[in-house]
């Protein structure tokens, strides 16, 4: 934060933080009642869990870790290790030799 905020601008920002603090105390209810619920398979159990986590953990990172409004720098470290990512997993691939690799039947 600036050491020129007014505090109209500080008012807004702990309104925020908050709104998020609820949603997050929202998202544990949430998440203690989905794990309760048979969704069907177990598999049905782990994607809602996933869900709710992510969605909890974009909260926790974008508003009290500040990276919603760094998105220009998130984004460009993002395509730099996505990038490395498919190039190291081409490299892998392109140098393994299929007579070599053990198939399980």
């Amino acid at each position: 934060m600036s050491e020129h905020s007014s505090p109209e601008e500080i008012q807004k920002q702990v309104k925020t933080y908050l709104y998020i603090f609820g949603a997050l105390l929202i998202g544990t209810v949430i998440t203690v009642l989905a794990s309760r619920i048979n969704f069907g398979s177990h598999w049905m159990n782990i994607v809602v869990a996933l869900i709710i986590a992510s969605v909890k953990a974009f909260l926790v990172a974008g508003y009290f870790m500040h990276l919603i409004s760094e998105r220009k720098m998130i984004y460009s470290i993002l395509v730099t290790t996505v990038f490395f990512l498919i190039g190291l997993m081409f490299l892998t691939i392109w140098s393994m030799d299929p007579n070599s690799l053990i198939h399980f039947k």
